[in-house]
Order: C-alpha cells, then structure tokens, then sequence
C-alpha cells in the first residue's frame, strides 16, 4: 500500500496543531478470509516516518481482537483498516448482550452510555472530511452525529495541501449547531 498521502495528510493536521486524526482505509467488501489476510498485511506495514511525527497511534483492524496500540507523546493518529460503524457497532452490541447473558448488566441499563464505551474510538470528531465525492461512508456511525461534513470532488490521492486548507478554512467560518 501507498502510505504517501496519509503521510503528507498527517504532517499538514500536524503543522496544524490537531490533537487528534483517525483516517479510515476502506476495504471493499470480500470474502472473510480474504478481508482479514488484507487487513493483517495492511496493519504490519505501518511506516516508519509515522513514528518520528508521534508516537501515539491506534491500528484497528477488522477481524482482530484488540487494538494496536503504540503510546507515547505526540498528536493521536488512529489508523482504522476496514473496521467501518457497522461493524464497530455490531460488535459494540454482542459485547453488550454478553454482560446481559452473563448477568452483569442489566437490559434496562443499556443507555448511549453504555454502547458508547464499548465502541472503539471514543472520541467525537469535529469534523468529518470525505474525499472523492458527496456520499458518506460506513464510518464513525455513531461518532459523527454531529460533526462537521465536508465533502471534496478531489479523490484521496490527488488531495493537496491547498485542499486542506480549503476545509480548514471552510470549517472556521461554520457555526457549529450540534444538530438544533
């Protein structure tokens, strides 16, 4: 895989002072077997150059376990490889039905609460850049409800700087409503 681009996107939210940038890999549906073989390759081909921007990075996976976490100093980078919302919240809600199965929740507690701390990415992004076209993704489902969405004709690998700072610039001037 080409890590070019994500390279140059991180260092730009970087040089901007963003705390934290999860980027989603898309991987298109296929067979099971073949999605987590895919998915395994990707996540050992982190690059080295990401290590010497920060040290603080989530690899999520779909069909793994855990989280690859390496902790350390620096902006938040979570890089997430074919793990979309529906299956985080899918998996989020078999999570949920095991503690009621086995007695340690109770199905009148499960509240956003609850299914919010069994999601793997906590954080709410402000906002939500998608590349190459004015759809949505099947990604931060149920993080995303009140973000920002800014949508660009430029495809992900012909993506600039200057077409950052287009979004950055746009998003300044928005006036945030949190959906009222």
């Amino acid at each position: 895989m080409n890590f070019g681009k994500l390279s140059s996107f991180v260092s730009w939210c970087n040089e901007m002072g963003l705390k934290t940038v999860t980027v989603y890999i898309s991987i298109l549906e296929v067979d099971a077997q073949m999605s987590k073989k895919i998915c395994g390759k990707l996540s050992q081909e982190i690059p080295p150059w990401l290590f010497e921007l920060t040290r603080n990075i989530n690899v999520i996976t779909r069909g793994e376990k855990e989280v690859r976490r390496y902790g350390g100093d620096g902006m938040q980078v979570n890089i997430s490889i074919g793990f979309g919302g529906k299956y985080e919240l899918t998996r989020a809600m078999k999570e949920i039905m095991k503690n009621v199965e086995n007695g340690s929740l109770a199905p009148e507690d499960i509240d956003e609460e609850t299914i919010e701390s069994h999601l793997l990415f906590k954080s709410e992004p402000e906002l939500v850049i998608r590349a190459g076209g004015k759809r949505l993704t099947d990604f931060l489902i149920w993080q995303s409800v009140y973000s920002e969405l800014y949508f660009t004709d430029v495809n992900w690998l012909d993506f600039r700087k200057v077409d950052f700072l287009r979004v950055i610039r746009d998003f300044q001037k928005r006036q945030r409503r949190f959906g009222k």
